[in-house]
């Protein structure tokens, strides 16, 4: 590729000569006949903007290179301090305006710039330096030729990012063509841990060196991996070891985000990471952290918080592609309820569809007078309906959704008239969601169909956006052909292939070439508008294609996975990362999505799939039927672990209610809480709920015992709190793992409120809670518990509609004390929820013989509970024990104080 042909040896010397004159900073070596891609910019002059915002660098081409296209002239980078803990790094042409997301599709939540502290420039210095002292981020523009620049700390000096170049490979350089944009950095091979950069199956969490990461959005199963798949996430976290000099914390952390939708290639190489991007701009944001979790709250305050889901969605769903006829999605329903198993949402694929269309019912298999009747009957027992729709609207004169699209004239074009795609209904058209008019048009075909059908959620798939033709492409365009093919699909597979050709054009003369990234993200946009007119309620949304900021409209899962043991391990990665992306409800089919299941693989499926923020059981329909009820031990397996889930609902609900209101996941990777453990940097057999359940499932066939590992701290089994595990500063430990058992912990210094188990949220939410607290050998427990209708549209917003209870725990000399603290405890009075029993764990045998009663202190007075309502398991062989007090009906919209006597 880029490939001249042969000059003559005294062409060469001449060239090298004149060229190493010219710029004797570096000198090439022309031995391999082919010109580098690019030869760098110099720096022309520097500028600040008059208010210190931001420093401006004017840079000038050294010279041309023809290689995938000829070069920019001139550029401008802009660096600016936006906030105390967010650096922004733009280069574009300073000419020609080029394409950049626009603001009404990506809105960015921008904060005043800080003014900056600039150095003295009557002298011109080597480096010029953008620093504030309030932030730990510094902007070095080095100049040299070529120029570079370099992202620091200002406290500890580590080099989070340097793109200078190094002049003896020109891949280090900055190149600026038309469609192709390069940028390199090198990293701390050794010291340097980075996650992201999706969307990938991948075999581990942390990414592995030298590979090439593709992001192209494409219809292309998840079962397949290192290829690009249905969504682009350019933004990764690094994770940092101290150098010598141990100036540096372990676990120190930091975000990068490079805004730009085009298609790229991104080259990592452990050393380095090089961009190579076919279009836009250089639009980079780093995130100062220093931990995990603050840098995701930075990123998503940029890009936007993940909206809150509604309380029903983290039931347990079932779908499955080929379900025939109204009768046998109602014998499933009727199957889960019989075995005993909980169901909370039932699906249908495309087969509802009338020939495949969307908005309409299948008039045989799927009338409207008989899903009128499934649908109300499903509600009646509190559970909810989900239903598929696909972007490609098929082009059928008799079809009302079809002549109202083009009355309204919101379809992507090619060449002036709607682009003609083919997808499961045969020929259609694309609705172009660039188009403010396609918002209306969607939300009034989705309001039509749910006049008819009262659907309680949406399913949006195939809009990356696949389709069954390729087109071909139009001579001698480099849109539909572009100089440098990145790697799609593994094998530089046209970027056409099986997609919207990208000559086709959008609203407002958007190519799609620029937009085809967005495409998932925009539908979600305006799906979510359109439920949240129509209902008044918080929607649920499930996206297969996403793109930055997804997260603020939808969930996501994680594609057509496969049925084997290697899929069910590689969907902790999968899931793990979409919480980085900022799209924390994220599961995995359980089960597995094509070919054939396994009775001992569902199993196991169940027992991890059970904790995926979203869990649902999917299938194709050639494969063999996978419902949890149809063998004994997956059912089994399912109601013990699916009891625990429902158990845990207002813990779940809880950490949706801090990824929305703090941008954090919900499953976490184990660096998350414990980012000065380096061992944990390479765990993805492992995962977190929340910041302290963590979960160690079984994941290679005929195992019974499970190789897991545990940070420092004491970790109590949460199916059997008597069992601990305890580690000082981490450790492996062999696990029994039964065949109906998955492994599930929880650390000391968390409190837990729990419910009772049920076969529907709805139901479980009128059950008690139970307090678990888990005391921690010295210091404090907290945890707490979010509570409100489930559904309103803000979660903790203005209202009062809702109600935060904080909790804490401690150990005194004399005392073991738990206590809550409410915030707008209106609302949980309200609905009359109590705390009907308080188990502690973490006492040891001493201090629990010392037990003398225990009083409950509330704002109404001392109530002193007898020693025979307060029940201690010592056991056999065990360092803590097990204390449990019953019937307290203490109303958990009032604050109170539990005092335990250790005299």
């Amino acid at each position: 590729m880029g490939r001249k042909a042969p000059q003559p040896l005294a062409d060469q010397l001449l060239l090298a000569f004149l060229f190493c004159s010219s710029f004797s900073v570096f000198c090439f070596s022309n031995a391999k006949n082919e010109d580098p891609v690019g030869y760098g910019y110099r720096v022309r002059s520097v500028s600040f903007d008059p208010s210190g915002r931001s420093l401006t660098a004017h840079l000038l081409l050294i010279q041309t290179s023809s290689v995938f296209g000829p070069d920019i002239q001139n550029l401008n980078l802009v660096a600016s301090l936006e906030t105390s803990d967010r650096l922004r790094i733009r280069i574009t042409d300073s000419e020609h305006p080029r394409w950049e997301i626009p603001q009404e599709i990506l809105p960015l939540y921008s904060h005043r710039h800080r003014r900056l502290l600039l150095q003295n420039q009557s002298i011109p210095p080597e480096n010029y330096i953008v620093f504030n002292p309030k932030s730990d981020l510094v902007f070095t523009l080095r100049i040299t030729t070529p120029f570079g620049f370099i992202v620091s700390r200002r406290s500890t000096g580590d080099v989070l990012f340097d793109a200078s170049p190094d002049t003896s490979d020109a891949g280090t350089f900055l190149v600026f063509k038309d469609q192709y944009l390069q940028v390199s950095a090198a990293l701390p091979i050794l010291r340097s841990s980075i996650y992201g950069l999706g969307e990938h199956t991948k075999k581990t969490l942390k990414l592995a060196h030298d590979q090439t990461l593709t992001l192209w959005n494409a219809d292309i199963a998840s079962a397949n991996l290192d290829v690009n798949l249905y969504g682009s996430h350019p933004f990764y976290i690094d994770i940092r070891l101290p150098d010598n000099r141990r100036k540096l914390h372990i676990g120190t952390s930091h975000g990068v985000l490079l805004l730009n939708s085009n298609g790229m290639d991104i080259v990592y190489t452990g050393d380095r990471i090089t961009y190579k991007v076919i279009g836009g701009v250089l639009d980079f944001y780093f995130f100062a952290g220093p931990t995990p979790e603050k840098v995701m709250q930075q990123y998503t305050e940029l890009i936007g918080r993940p909206a809150p889901m509604p309380y029903w969605s983290f039931g347990f769903h079932q779908c499955r592609y080929g379900y025939k006829n109204v009768s046998d999605v109602e014998g499933v329903v009727a199957g889960y309820a019989k075995a005993g198993i909980p169901l909370e949402v039932m699906w249908t694929d495309i087969d509802y569809m009338d020939a495949y269309k969307d908005f309409t019912l299948d008039p045989i298999n799927f009338p409207l007078d008989k899903m009128k009747k499934f649908v109300n009957a499903l509600h009646h027992n509190g559970q909810k309906y989900v239903l598929i729709l696909d972007p490609g609207i098929s082009v059928n004169k008799t079809y009302e959704t079809y002549k109202r699209g083009i009355e309204a004239d919101i379809f992507i074009k090619r060449d002036g008239i709607p682009y003609l795609g083919s997808v499961w209904p045969g020929p259609v058209h694309f609705p172009d969601f660039v188009n403010p008019a396609t918002e209306i048009f969607w939300g009034r075909e989705i309001k039509i169909f749910r006049d008819s059908l009262p659907v309680d959620g949406l399913w949006l798939d195939m809009n990356e956006l696949s389709n069954f033709i390729t087109s071909p492409p139009t001579p001698s365009s480099t849109l539909d052909d572009p100089p440098y093919k990145i790697n799609n699909a593994g094998v530089q597979r046209p970027i056409n292939n099986k997609t919207v050709p990208a000559t086709s054009l959008h609203f407002g003369n958007i190519t799609e070439y620029n937009a085809h990234n967005l495409y998932g993200l925009l539908e979600s946009k305006a799906t979510n508008a359109a439920l949240i007119k129509l209902t008044g309620k918080r929607p649920f949304i499930l996206t297969r294609s996403t793109f930055v900021s997804a997260g603020k409209y939808a969930a996501h899962w994680t594609g057509d996975n496969a049925a084997t043991w290697d899929d069910l391990a590689y969907s902790i990665p999968a899931v793990l990362n979409f919480g980085l992306f900022g799209i924390p409800m994220v599961g995995a089919d359980i089960c597995g999505f094509s070919g054939n299941t396994t009775e001992e693989l569902c199993r196991r499926w169940i027992q991890l799939g059970a904790f995926y923020p979203f869990a649902r059981d999917h299938s194709e329909k050639s494969s063999i039927r996978q419902e949890l009820y149809l063998w004994d031990s997956v059912a089994a397996s399912a109601k013990k672990v699916l009891g625990l889930r429902y158990r845990l609902l207002p813990y779940f609900y809880t950490l949706m209610y801090e990824a929305h209101t703090k941008g954090v996941p919900i499953a976490r990777p184990l660096f998350f809480s414990f980012p000065q453990d380096p061992e944990t940097y390479a765990i993805d057999s492992q995962f977190l709920i929340g910041k302290g359940i963590m979960i160690s499932p079984v994941l290679k066939p005929g195992e019974v015992s499970v190789k897991a590992y545990f940070p420092s701290g004491n970790w109590f089994d949460l199916f059997n709190c008597s069992n601990v595990v305890s580690s000082d500063s981490g450790k492996y430990t062999t696990l029994d793992a039964p065949p109906d058992h998955i492994n599930v912990h929880v650390r000391e210094g968390n409190i837990l409120a729990m419910q009772g188990e049920a076969m529907t949220t709805k139901a479980a939410r009128k059950t008690p809670f139970q307090l678990l607290v888990v005391l921690r050998s010295s210091g404090i427990s907290t945890g707490e518990v979010f509570l409100d209708e489930g559904e309103e549209v803000e979660m903790g917003g203005g209202g009062k509609n809702w109600s935060l209870v904080k909790f804490y725990a401690r150990v005194e000399e004399k005392k073991a004390i738990v206590g809550s603290k409410v915030v707008n405890g209106g609302y949980a009075l309200s609905q009359k929820w109590i705390i009907n029993k308080v188990t502690l764990i973490g006492l040891t045998k001493a201090q629990a013989k010392r037990v003398k009663g225990f009083e409950v202190y509330t704002n109404v007075g001392t109530k002193t509970i007898a020693d025979s309502l307060l029940k201690v398991d010592f056991g056999d062989n065990r360092k803590f024990v097990v204390m449990e007090t019953e019937n307290l009906s203490l109303p958990i919209g009032k604050a109170f104080e539990l005092s335990l006597n250790l005299t």
